[in-house]
């Protein structure tokens, strides 16, 4: 008998060690988890300053045949969120662009080019916090998988199952109590899933072209607007 209480004793001190280090290790990867949570919710807010500028160089475009050829230009996928941003009305949450020019013309020009240039190094900067974002995904996921092979769930069960106890002890605690599709189950909704960043709902940044390169095409856009829309462009330039 106190054989058997001792057996029981130490049994449940093993069961109780290999549970606490299984409940440590993955509280710790769900606390990486929620971190990356937080971390991408902070670059989406990134990636909505950087919308802004694009919302703002749209306006410019004046009317809906200019702006397609933007987002031609631009190599935006339609229904992006990119593509959306071409397509909200610009509320002026960015501040307003001050060029110096001899005609109205040319300052629409310029003012074009400048917040193109704006709109490119915001991106630049948003692309930077991406591929940070990237690295931590990485990580995580490096963690995830090596807990989930140092901590196989249903080998530890079948472990703490198999200990030399009296069986009435055994259906008592953790192991002979799961039938082996409660326990595949349960393997199954305790499986902690990689993170992909394309799930995170944060936008990939724009491979945009830089501003001397396409400085060329854009200006010859302005004029085409200016040609043909010109009554408008007036009333937004100051």
């Amino acid at each position: 008998m106190m054989e058997e209480d001792l057996v029981t004793s130490l049994t449940r001190q093993v069961k109780e060690e290999v549970i606490e280090n299984y409940l440590l290790e993955r509280r710790l990867i769900e606390l990486q988890v929620e971190q990356l949570n937080t971390l991408a919710a902070q670059i989406r807010r990134h990636a909505w300053f950087a919308g802004l500028r694009l919302t703002r160089l749209s306006s410019l475009m004046i009317k809906p045949d200019m702006r397609s050829r933007l987002r031609e230009l631009l190599g935006l996928e339609a229904g992006s969120f990119w593509d959306v941003c071409l397509n909200v009305k610009f509320k002026r949450k960015v501040r307003l662009i001050w060029v110096m020019a001899l005609t109205r013309k040319t300052k629409f020009r310029r003012v074009l080019l400048e917040s193109y240039s704006r709109f490119y190094y915001r991106m630049n900067d948003y692309e930077e916090q991406y591929e940070e974002l990237k690295k931590e995904c990485s990580a995580v996921n490096r963690n995830i998988d090596s807990f989930q092979r140092n901590f196989d769930l249903l080998a530890i069960l079948n472990f703490l199952r198999n200990l030399d106890m009296p069986g009435i002890e055994k259906k008592k605690i953790l192991g002979d109590n799961f039938t082996a599709k409660e326990m595949a189950q349960l393997d199954k909704n305790l499986y902690i899933n990689p993170i992909a960043v394309e799930n995170q709902d944060v936008p990939a940044p724009l491979d945009l072209p830089g501003p001397d390169s396409i400085q060329g095409k854009l200006s010859k856009l302005a004029d085409e607007i200016y040609e043909r829309y010109g009554e408008e462009v007036k009333k937004i330039l100051r």
